[in-house]
């Protein structure tokens, strides 16, 4: 059994420095994702914070040790996606100097849109890649998928996102 198995079946019998230790080990790339994703520092603090929160409240549901870093950014994916969508419905005036960059920031705004339409696997494969730097490799193990199946997916939504950036 691996170290990080047997801290993940640690924290899911409540075994709170077990799971500080797990959560130690994803906080960058957590947060990483989140400022990415949300391009606001303090949401994606909170956001990280929601993750792991909700995390610990569940940790007793997770199934497979052995996936608990998908398990955790699965959280934060869902997360982000809500955050996404208050910020759809926010209405803010814009700081004069981000005034003029209006273009930007109506590409950014369909970037993240777009994102957030590829199903839950296609975003979670995608942020691990990008956002956490993982292999096909380590992805696959991750969401016990095969390598080559993980680099089609990616290759698929990738394709996907820019059909829908071209239109």
């Amino acid at each position: 059994m691996s170290t990080k198995e047997s801290l993940a079946w640690r924290a899911r019998a409540g075994d709170t420095e077990a799971f500080a230790a797990l959560y130690e080990e994803v906080y960058r790339d957590l947060y990483r994702m989140a400022l990415y994703t949300l391009k606001n520092p303090q949401d994606a603090e909170d956001v990280v914070s929601d993750t792991v929160a909700d995390a610990f409240a569940s940790i007793r549901k997770l199934r497979d040790a052995d996936a608990v870093r998908a398990w955790i950014f699965k959280i934060l994916s869902n997360k982000c996606r809500r955050k996404m969508k208050e910020y759809v419905h926010r209405t803010e005036e814009l700081p004069e100097e981000m005034a003029g960059g209006s273009r930007e920031l109506a590409e950014d705004l369909a970037v993240r849109s777009a994102f957030f339409t590829l199903s839950d696997t296609d975003r979670l494969i995608l942020s691990l890649h990008l956002f956490g730097g993982y292999t096909s490799q380590e992805i696959g193990s991750l969401l016990k998928m095969n390598e080559n199946t993980v680099r089609s997916r990616e290759s698929r939504a990738l394709k996907k996102l820019a059909a829908m950036l071209e239109e």
